[in-house]
């Protein structure tokens, strides 16, 4: 059985630099530290930090006091109100390109622009970039949740989950834009999740099973599962670690591709990859 790995899987730059960021925090032992919400969307990953004295909480009233870790998602201006007020030490990890959806948001929504998000609104960095609107962002999953009396808009701005696939970026802001006078469309997609959806896209035309690792809550990691199924539909596996694989799935594939969401350390793609070579063997 041939193994490949999709040429790019695995931490993205910011996932990495977040993780790396709050490892290093924990290793100071200095004071108390919380993270709100998991850092990333890897349950293995923020074991690992619990285990190094990490508390995960909700919210900043459950933090008594010391440093607080704001997670790679991002949150909305008035956590960070919050945090200040209660004399927190912030240690921001919020990945470059969800900064850059909130500036661009802060500054359309004091020139007087209606903000759109084109997300998931339960996603935690949907709910963070509406935070730096005051909460009054139209934000648009499918083409259901863009309101029939909607109405005229005079300037409407229009950004974008940094997960969500270009296609429905492009086809909803299509949709959006209609509805407005004066628009400013912006493509926030992340580079590094669109270059791993074109990775597994090309890597599933060529082989016969398709292996997704990443956690079950993740976003990008889902993208990736669902392109995979559009190709492979009864070959495809989405697990968190290897110890989810069953040998006997396998017995029949010449060839079998691994590709893995942002969140997932490379650890855990190796544990898969040994997992694989020991069918061979």
């Amino acid at each position: 059985m041939r193994i490949k790995v999709a040429k790019n899987s695995g931490f993205c730059f910011g996932v990495e630099k977040a993780v790396n960021k709050a490892f290093d925090a924990t290793k100071q032992n200095k004071e108390n530290i919380y993270s709100l919400g998991p850092i990333i969307h890897n349950k293995q990953v923020i074991g690992k930090l619990m285990e190094t004295g990490l508390d995960v909480v909700n919210s900043v009233e459950e933090v008594p006091h010391g440093r607080v870790i704001i997670r790679s998602h991002g949150v909305g201006k008035g956590i960070y109100d919050q945090a200040e007020a209660k004399d927190l030490t912030i240690i921001d990890t919020t990945c470059p390109f969800v900064r850059r959806i909130q500036n661009i948001v802060k500054d359309y929504y004091h020139k007087g622009f209606k903000i759109a998000v084109i997300g998931d609104p339960t996603h935690p960095e949907v709910i963070g970039i509406n935070g730096w609107c005051d909460n009054k962002a139209l934000i648009v999953q499918s083409e259901s949740d863009i309101p029939k009396d909607l109405g005229h808009i005079e300037k409407l701005c229009i950004v974008v989950q940094t997960t969500m696939p270009l296609a429905r970026f492009e086809t909803l802001s299509e949709q959006l834009s209609q509805r407005a006078d004066h628009v400013e469309k912006f493509d926030t997609t992340c580079f590094a999740t669109k270059e791993r959806q074109e990775s597994a896209k090309e890597l599933a035309l060529e082989v016969d099973a398709m292996v997704v690792i990443g956690g079950y809550n993740s976003s990008n990691t889902q993208k990736l599962v669902d392109i995979c199924k559009e190709i492979r539909p009864n070959s495809t596996f989405h697990i968190e670690t290897a110890s989810a694989l069953n040998s006997h799935d396998f017995k029949d594939f010449k060839s079998v591709g691994i590709t893995a969401g942002a969140s997932t350390p490379e650890w855990i793609i190796q544990d898969v990859i040994k997992f694989l070579n020991k069918l061979n063997n």
